[in-house]
C-alpha cells in the first residue's frame, strides 16, 4: 500500500466509515494511480477527469457506481491531499430512482424458510424479512443486540455508520433462542465465522441464501436484499405509516424510502381509482 493510500485509509477510519466503504474508496484510489501509473500526489484535475472519462466510456458502471467513485476521489484529494481544486469540477450524475425488480410474496418467504439448510440460515432469512436488516447488519449482530424485553434488535453502525432500532418479531426471537441453546456461539458475534473472533462472512451468507433460493424455485434477481424490500413493502400494504417505515429502514432521506417501496399491482387494484368512483355521466 502506497503512503497516500495508507493516509487515505486512516482518514476514512477516523471518520468512522464502515470497512466496506473504506475498501471501496481505496479501490478507486488504487485504480486512479494504476490508470496513470503515478502516485495520486502527482495528479491534478486533468488526470482526474481523464480517469472519470475512462470509466464513463467503458459503460460498465451506472450512475450510482460513478457517484461512489466521485465521492472516493473527493475524499482522496480534498481530505487526504488537501487539494480540493482537483475534483472541484466533478459533478455527480443523476441517479435514477428505480423500483425493486421483484417483490417477494409471503409464500416466497415461506418457501425460503422451508428450504433453509440450517437453523442459523433460517435466522438470517427471518432477520432480513422480519427486521428489515441488510446482510452486513445481520452478520454484525452481537448477542447483546437482541433486546427481548423491548422487542427490538439494536442495529449498531449500520449504513452511514448510524445506529437504529429494528423490530424483533416473536418468531425470530424463538428461532434465535433455539439457535443459542444449540450453538452457544463463542466470541463476541451472534453468527461467528470459522474464526470465532470474526463474524460470518458476507460471502457465506450469500451462498447459503442462494442455495435456499434455488431450492425454493426462485430465480435471480432475487437476492438477500430482496427480503428487506419485502419487509418494507408488506408493512406498507398492511397499513404502516411511511414515516414509520422510513425510521425502521434507517433512511435519512424521506425520498429514499419512497423510491425504495413498491406497492404490488393487486394492492393498487384494491385501493381503487378515483375515476371509477365518479357518478355516471
Amino acid at each position: 500500500m502506497s503512503e497516500i493510500i495508507d493516509r487515505m485509509k486512516l482518514d476514512l477510519e477516523m471518520r468512522g466509515r464502515s470497512p466496506a466503504t473504506v475498501e471501496t474508496y481505496l479501490r478507486t484510489a488504487r485504480a486512479l494511480e494504476a490508470f496513470h501509473r503515478k502516485s495520486a500526489a502527482e495528479l491534478g484535475e486533468a488526470e482526474v477527469r481523464a480517469f472519470m472519462r475512462h470509466l464513463v466510456d467503458r459503460a460498465k458502471e451506472g450512475p450510482q457506481a460513478l457517484c461512489v467513485r466521485i465521492a472516493a476521489l473527493r475524499m482522496l484529494f480534498v481530505n487526504t491531499l488537501g487539494r480540493p481544486e482537483a475534483t472541484a469540477t466533478l459533478a455527480y450524475p443523476k441517479k435514477a430512482k428505480r423500483l425493486p425488480p421483484h417483490i417477494l410474496t409471503q409464500a416466497d418467504v415461506n418457501g425460503l424458510l422451508d428450504a433453509a439448510e440450517s437453523l442459523r440460515v433460517r435466522c438470517w432469512i427471518m432477520a432480513g424479512y422480519g427486521a428489515g436488516l441488510r446482510i452486513s447488519e445481520v452478520r454484525a449482530l452481537r448477542p447483546g443486540d437482541i433486546d427481548s424485553k423491548r422487542g427490538v434488535v439494536m442495529v449498531r453502525k449500520g449504513k452511514g455508520n448510524k445506529d437504529r432500532m429494528a423490530p424483533l418479531p416473536e418468531r425470530l426471537l424463538l428461532e434465535l433462542r433455539e439457535y443459542w441453546r444449540q450453538t452457544r456461539p463463542p466470541g463476541p458475534w451472534l453468527f461467528p465465522g470459522l474464526d470465532p473472533s470474526k463474524p460470518m462472512s458476507k460471502h457465506a451468507i450469500t451462498n447459503a441464501f442462494n442455495r435456499a433460493r434455488f431450492l425454493a424455485g426462485l430465480k435471480p434477481p432475487v437476492r438477500f436484499h430482496s427480503l428487506r424490500h419485502a419487509f418494507a413493502t408488506h408493512l406498507l400494504e398492511g397499513g404502516a405509516d411511511i414515516l414509520a417505515i422510513q425510521a425502521l429502514l434507517g433512511h435519512a432521506n424521506f425520498s429514499t424510502s419512497l423510491a425504495y417501496l413498491r406497492v404490488r399491482a393487486n394492492h393498487l387494484k384494491a385501493i381503487g381509482n378515483p375515476l371509477d368512483r365518479l357518478p355516471p355521466a
